[in-house]
């Protein structure tokens, strides 16, 4: 027998292989160069053949025609490109003179894909030829695996090679390997894990150091950022934010799948589940010896028979026996057994929950309208004397007096106590609204007529106060260089100073509306119009005007001026957007949920504001809870003219083209978390209609819970 490096001889060095086409789906890598065989005479020991690669397969004539195993044929040494001794080629004992033919590498070339690929095809990839490589027939069924299994002894070492389908016999070495890696071991047999360690650094004090570096300064001295950390550490468990971890609880923790349930409900798991009805209890009919009253004659066993099983009262016909022994079998037993079990089982039955809710629950409790007392309910005054449209009011910050614009183009002042017209102001045109300057210092009266706001002193009331009033407006300084401004402030003449006119502001446009700010020098002018001048505010101390905005954002219908903060509210036909004139900037965008908004009011405390529309809703709206109405009333049956806060008690009104004022009790409380108090307590009527119109302003006492009303028909009416 000879060794096995006597086998390794020269090789030759073999021609390059002419590139062949591959066909579609092989991989277009470069086919390694095969390895060399040199022919041996005689025949090897099959002990001499390591373990082959399963991807070295001999081709040959004399093996494809014979089928031998490895251990007829010898022939030579198998080499990889590498030079490595892989195995020893054979051929057979007839043949060992001939020389064998080149070892063809057959293994698969379809590259790094899922082999699942292929499992529908009958072949499983492609050789360096380009040529398919078919599955090896398997046609074993369960029965022949098991024979297999019991019979070859090696069955426990054969695996299936995904990438050829062929089956593959485990090495020694390679069982051993597997057994390794199952016991966490290391694969390599030489490998020895627990070989002493190089001790580079030993524990005995050498004489010469490893290195002759001096020590550091900070190594002897405290780190600042150390401390700085700790101190933060120290300050942030002080603080609470870091907390010790908290021992893990280790015990399980069960839950209680039924917790929830009710303890009293018979089921309590089954919330839907309702129990089948019983069976009516056994009467006198169904007696072995029944009554005769129950027992059927010929006629009615007649009509009996005839009638539909599902219309008889008796599924059965009552008979009589001598004795209890003499009753026979029952012949429907079965069929009542079995249609009881469709009954219990089929039935389609579900629990019908019915809320018992009292109707009285569903409205709100409301507190007593007399447990809300003062407001007005009773018509006190009448102040006659226009004879047209009366359509604004105003008052004056005492509450003495009052002044009312009419369509007869005159304005009129009254004392309210009396209702006796003190004063007639001819103005010659529509009055659309007057605005008393709310000052208690100054006696100056804003009214809109036409295209001009005239600010009249009415001379009511104390001499040193409308006094006062014409010095601060005749102290007036011009300034030197001319301003360009979008009105135009005229002093008044002779004859007009005479009827108390003091300024005329020259608007382009028509008026519509008129309102002060809360100090009494600023006011603001609404004007008939599209176009960004349609709102200007007015300082009366300098007689200078402003147009605070730039573009147009919709028809204004009006505006106001908060009681308390530098805020300006704008109602156009939909919304109402709340301005901050210090920061000149867009604070809010209230949704009125309204068709056209004809009117708005603020509450003193400035938190809250009412709006009025044409489509008979008022809309509240909280100003710190949301930008949509806190509440909408739908109380009147026709378009709201007008909406007013009382200053002192919580009250408000809307006037209505019905001809009403309703009062409401509106108490806004301090607490946040509780909401406004909106009680309707009394529906005021008095006004007539006139041309379809009703009462066109309201307007309540500054001091006293008295509302004011003007109306269509020409009256203002005070309610007390």
């Amino acid at each position: 027998m000879c060794s096995a490096a006597a086998l390794l001889t020269a090789r030759s060095p073999l021609p390059a292989r002419s590139s062949r086409q591959l066909k579609p789906g092989c991989s277009q890598r470069r086919a390694p160069a095969f390895p060399l065989v040199e022919p041996l005479k005689g025949t090897l020991s099959p002990a001499l053949l390591p373990s082959c690669p399963s991807r070295w397969r001999r081709v040959g004539a004399g093996a494809a025609q014979r089928g031998s195993g490895w251990q007829q044929l010898a022939a030579g040494v198998c080499f990889t490109p590498a030079g490595r001794a892989w195995g020893i080629l054979t051929t057979s004992r007839r043949q060992s003179s001939a020389r064998v033919p080149l070892l063809l590498d057959i293994r698969n070339t379809v590259g790094n894909i899922p082999m699942e690929w292929y499992q529908d095809f009958p072949h499983i990839g492609y050789n360096l030829e380009g040529k398919r490589i078919y599955k090896p027939i398997r046609n074993k069924d369960e029965l022949d695996m098991f024979l297999e299994k019991m019979e070859n002894p090696d069955y426990w070492r054969t695996v299936q090679d995904k990438m050829t389908g062929a089956d593959i016999k485990l090495t020694d070495e390679q069982v051993d390997l597997v057994h390794r890696l199952q016991k966490g071991q290391f694969g390599d047999v030489h490998f020895d894990p627990y070989e002493p360690a190089v001790d580079f650094f030993t524990h005995e004090v050498m004489i010469h150091p490893v290195t002759n570096r001096p020590a550091d300064k900070r190594s002897f001295i405290p780190s600042l950022i150390e401390k700085e950390k700790v101190s933060k550490l120290v300050h942030a468990i002080k603080m609470g934010w870091i907390k010790p971890r908290k021992p893990k609880d280790d015990t399980p923790t069960y839950y209680d799948l039924w917790a929830h349930e009710d303890q009293n409900s018979i089921l309590g798991r089954h919330k839907m589940h309702v129990p089948a009805p019983k069976l009516k209890l056994p009467g006198h009919e169904e007696s072995y010896n029944p009554p005769p009253e129950y027992l059927l004659s010929e006629e009615e066993k007649l009509a009996w028979e005839q009638q539909e099983p599902a219309e008889r009262k008796l599924n059965f016909v009552p008979q009589q026996y001598r004795c209890l022994r003499a009753v026979p079998a029952y012949s429907r037993f079965i069929h009542e057994r079995f249609e009881r079990c469709l009954d219990l089982y089929l039935c389609p039955r579900q629990r019908k929950m019915r809320v018992n809710v009292d109707p009285e629950d569903l409205i709100p409790k409301l507190p007593k309208p007399r447990d809300l007392q003062p407001f007005p309910t009773t018509q006190a005054l009448v102040y006659r004397g226009h004879t047209s449209l009366v359509r604004c009011l105003s008052i004056s910050p005492s509450g003495q007096w009052l002044v009312s614009g009419s369509d007869d183009c005159t304005v009129r002042f009254w004392e309210v106590c009396t209702a006796r017209c003190m004063k007639t102001l001819p103005v010659g045109g529509v009055v659309k609204s007057v605005a008393w300057n709310p000052n208690p210092t100054i006696c100056l009266v804003a009214i809109c007529v036409e295209q001009s706001v005239l600010l009249v002193n009415p001379c009511l009331g104390d001499k040193l106060l409308y006094g006062a009033t014409d010095q601060l407006l005749e102290s007036y300084v011009a300034p030197e260089e001319e301003r360009v401004q979008p009105v135009q402030w005229v002093t008044a003449t002779a004859e007009e100073h005479g009827k108390g006119v003091r300024l005329v502001v020259q608007h382009s446009k028509a008026v519509k509306q008129v309102t002060w700010h809360g100090k009494g020098d600023y006011f603001a002018s609404v004007v008939s119009d599209n176009s960004n001048m349609q709102v200007l505010i007015h300082q009366t101390s300098k007689r200078w005007s402003q147009n605070p905005f730039r573009k147009s954002k919709g028809l204004v219908q009006c505006v106001l001026f908060h009681p308390i903060r530098p805020y300006f509210f704008v109602a156009t036909q939909r919304y109402v957007r709340v301005y901050n004139l210090l920061k000149q900037e867009l604070t809010k965008k209230l949704m009125t949920n309204c068709k056209w908004v004809s009117s708005m009011a603020i509450h003193p405390g400035g938190d809250n504001i009412i709006c009025g529309s044409y489509d008979s809703k008022l809309a509240w709206f909280d100003l710190d809870l949301s930008t949509r109405p806190y509440q909408l009333l739908r109380h009147h049956k026709k378009a709201l003219r007008s909406v007013a806060f009382h200053k002192r008690y919580p009250l408000f009104a809307s006037g209505s083209d019905d001809g009403t004022v309703i009062v409401c009790h509106g108490m806004v409380y301090n607490d946040l978390l509780q909401n406004p108090l909106l009680v309707p307590v009394k529906v005021l009527k008095g006004h007539v209609l006139t041309l379809d119109l009703g009462v066109l302003d309201v307007l309540f006492h500054p001091t006293q819970p008295w509302v004011f009303s003007s109306g269509a028909d020409g009256t203002v009416r005070l309610y007390t």
